[in-house]
């Protein structure tokens, strides 16, 4: 609702902008491009997003959170600092839109001129002090164990129909006899408490999933459910990405050594069968 109300009253100023002030300078932003970070230690892996909106600050104060690409009338003239931050929409729901932790701000001092267009074409890339646990299926192992309760598995494909990145992908068919997966990340995380930790995931889906956040210790083991990505019809099926954001499941786990991430899926209500695609699945933190 409070993000209902910042876009009601943003377009509201703008429009008195534009009614108020006829002669506005104009800025234009278009998409993010994401570049690999050459100062980067270890593996950042596919530079794939979906930095689907920007946060802009000009002479340090907000102008607004808007969707790419876009273009908005700006009062002020002359020579300025404009700051253009990555916003991703927080878990895959649109109505939080969150500064995107990992990535650096793309920052230009430039003149604005009235009713005259400054176009933008930001670039960004990951900050050089982070941490990375990484699975893209481009090696021969696949760090996604299979829970001996499941009655189907994960197994790496490369349809060209489907393939996007890299050389193949994750994924998993559920039918009506297999029709439950259950898996979790190999290995041990050690995620940092109070601090932000995001797992991203690229998911081309037609049966719900959901995410979790093991958390483990010398005397407990617990799984706890956390986003779900839901099915998409198979005749507009497509690649999507979301940013999960686990810092608080994370920082509750006080008695956690290490951590894993875990995926549920049972065959949807209603179908005779399902399938899971996943790829550039990364844990993030600095």
């Amino acid at each position: 609702m409070r993000y209902l109300l910042f876009c009601a009253f943003a377009i509201y100023i703008l429009s008195s902008c534009v009614k108020n002030n006829p002669d506005p300078a104009w800025l234009e932003v278009n998409e993010f491009v994401f570049m690999s970070n050459p100062d980067l230690v270890g593996v950042e892996g596919e530079l794939s997003h979906n930095f689907s909106d920007a946060t802009v600050i000009i002479n340090g104060k907000v102008i607004g959170i808007f969707e790419l690409p876009f273009k908005i009338p700006v009062l002020l003239t002359g020579n300025v600092n404009i700051k253009i931050y990555p916003t991703i929409r927080n878990n895959g729901i649109s109505a939080t839109k969150k500064i995107y932790p990992f990535v650096e701000v793309y920052e230009i001092n430039a003149d604005l001129i009235a009713n005259q267009t400054l176009t933008i074409n930001p670039s960004t890339k990951y900050h050089s002090s982070l941490q990375f646990w990484i699975e893209d299926f481009e090696t021969s192992t696949v760090k996604i164990e299979t829970d001996p309760i499941s009655l189907t598995t994960l197994s790496k494909q490369n349809d060209p129909a489907i393939l996007k990145w890299g050389n193949s992908y994750g994924q998993v068919n559920l039918s009506s006899i297999d029709s439950t997966w259950i898996a979790y990340t190999d290995g041990s995380m050690i995620l940092p408490k109070f601090a932000e930790v995001y797992l991203e995931i690229d998911y081309y889906n037609t049966n719900s999933i959901v995410t979790g956040l093991i958390e483990i210790s010398s005397s407990t083991i617990k799984n706890h459910d956390n986003i779900q990505m839901n099915a998409q019809e198979l005749s507009t099926v497509k690649w999507k990405k979301i940013y999960i954001d686990l810092k608080e499941l994370v920082s509750a786990s006080s008695a956690a050594e290490y951590f894993k991430q875990s995926f549920k899926a049972g065959l949807d209500p209603g179908k005779s069968e399902g399938k899971i695609i996943l790829d550039n699945i990364k844990v993030v933190h600095f």
